[in-house]
């Protein structure tokens, strides 16, 4: 449909002209050697794949995937598996971490795939076809942390259409983020906006525009605003419009922005929306993607020192075609 065209488009060209390395933790999963197959067909990264080497080969052979491009590692007989495992050793030893855990612990193909990022290996990881949310993200915590400026890693969506590309955060991972988390958040999908060309222009969604109501909901996300305007002071200078508190027409349509908040500086044309709470967030994005059309690309992972991503275990070889290529857009930046 063209309104998916648009969007995945423009992300497979800028990351095959950037030509990242990226690992893929799920040799064993058909759907990662299909994607896999395609991702070196149009020269989209560099890729490393985690599992049985010699199984992994042959269904990559047979699936006529260019080898040339690809290489194999099994983390459990890998050279780098004891110094990945004194690694995390150090790094965790404070929580209870042994030398014989560690060294279990990074035979694990998404613990190991995740150390290749942190120690520069390669540039992105993206898993998730076959391991659960915490699977995926657990070790990205512990291993490769935030980023500067923010404590808070969360997730964001991009909605699109042939006509726009719209930010929701945070719409896969943090429950109930409180006005200093929610700082974070904008921080984060502020920069990720500008990673993908896009100005953000921030909306701090609430069920309140500027002291329409009252309650905590409200007032959570009026603080939120101002520790968030802060943070992109610092980061970004004066280069940024945000506001909050917001309804969503008085942050999406002009004339009711006109109405309800003529002082606002996005005037109705808020282009990310930071949700109060995941429910929110969870609820509209499925709300856009089934009733208004949208095509959802996500939960795309935000706010780590480097790129990890979190596919569904429900998604196919296309969706981890273009999860490769906005994981190695985010290392640009």
């Amino acid at each position: 449909m063209e309104t998916n065209k648009v969007f995945l488009q423009q992300i497979l060209e800028k990351a095959t002209v950037l030509y990242k390395h990226i690992v893929l933790p799920e040799g064993g999963d058909e759907r990662t050697i299909e994607a896999a197959k395609k991702i070196t067909a149009r020269k989209l990264a560099k890729l490393t794949i985690l599992g049985d080497e010699n199984q992994i080969a042959v269904t990559l052979k047979d699936a006529g995937a260019a080898l040339t491009d690809i290489n194999i590692i099994n983390p459990k007989t890998s050279d780098k598996l004891k110094g990945f495992a004194e690694k995390f050793y150090q790094m965790r030893k404070d929580k209870g971490v042994t030398p014989e855990s560690a060294l279990e612990i990074m035979k694990d193909e998404v613990h190991f795939g995740t150390m290749m990022v942190k120690t520069g290996a390669v540039d992105g990881l993206v898993s998730g076809a076959i391991h659960s949310t915490p699977d995926t993200v657990r070790p990205a915590l512990q291993i490769i942390k935030s980023a500067s400026g923010v404590k808070t890693v969360s997730s964001i969506f991009f909605m699109t259409n042939s006509e726009r590309t719209l930010l929701f955060a945070d719409s896969g991972l943090n429950q109930d983020p409180d006005a200093v988390q929610l700082a974070d958040i904008v921080l984060a999908t502020a920069r990720t906006a500008r990673q993908f060309g896009i100005v953000p222009k921030i909306a701090m969604l609430s069920y309140s525009t500027k002291g329409s109501a009252h309650g905590t909901g409200p007032d959570k996300m009026i603080k939120a605003t101002e520790l968030a305007k802060a943070k992109l002071a610092k980061d970004f200078g004066g280069e940024y419009l945000i506001d909050g508190e917001l309804q969503f027409d008085a942050a999406f349509v002009p004339k009711v922005a006109a109405q309800k908040c003529p002082a606002s500086p996005l005037k109705g044309g808020a282009n990310v929306f930071i949700f109060p709470d995941l429910g929110a967030g969870n609820i509209c994005y499925k709300l856009a993607e089934r009733l208004a059309g949208l095509n959802a690309y996500g939960p795309i992972l935000q706010g780590l020192a480097k790129p990890v991503n979190d596919l569904s275990r429900g998604c196919n070889s296309d969706d981890i075609v273009a999860t490769v290529a906005i994981t190695a857009i985010q290392t640009n930046g």
